[in-house]
């Protein structure tokens, strides 16, 4: 998968440098793309280019200060702070690749649905389909909550 990245953090001088190499050597060992940007007291390193953002899957972000989010508008964004990103980079790569699985199943499901809405069916089909659209809707939001309930357990302990 390819994922763009931010760090940063008031001083921006250690801790989010720190959280950016973890970041990057975690991602490239599990065989995924990254681009990481830096942001501090000192302005933005390696800026993430247009180009960059628009191929990648998710948006990781590492920060203990705010970070101008409207470039991530139509992206997957996943937040920690610069401690998750020094201390459990892994983490934060998995719960994304986790979201973008997830939104690829949710892709599929509604486009298979949209599939099956434009077949004939009789009253039995159709009452099945919205049964199992009922059914799926809380399955998804429960991988989501386990996800974030998951990293506040890794992050509190």
């Amino acid at each position: 998968m390819k994922f763009v990245a931010i760090t940063a953090c008031p001083t921006g001088i250690a801790h989010s440098q720190m959280a950016a190499e973890n970041l990057q050597t975690t991602a490239e060992e599990r065989g995924h793309e990254i681009h990481v940007e830096v942001q501090g007291a000192m302005g933005t390193e390696n800026e993430i280019p247009a180009d960059t953002l628009v191929a990648a899957d998710a948006v990781i972000i590492a920060a203990d200060t705010g970070v101008q989010q409207d470039r991530f508008d139509d992206h997957i964004v996943v937040k920690g702070t610069v401690k998750d990103g020094v201390n459990d980079a892994g983490g934060l790569i998995d719960e994304a690749v986790e979201r973008v699985e997830g939104a690829d199943i949710d892709t599929e499901t509604a486009e298979t649905t949209a599939a099956d809405a434009d077949e004939p069916a009789n009253g039995d089909a159709v009452e099945s389909d919205a049964a199992d659209q009922q059914t799926a809707e809380p399955d998804t939001a429960s991988e989501n909550e386990t996800g974030v309930i998951g990293r506040l357990k890794r992050l509190f302990s």
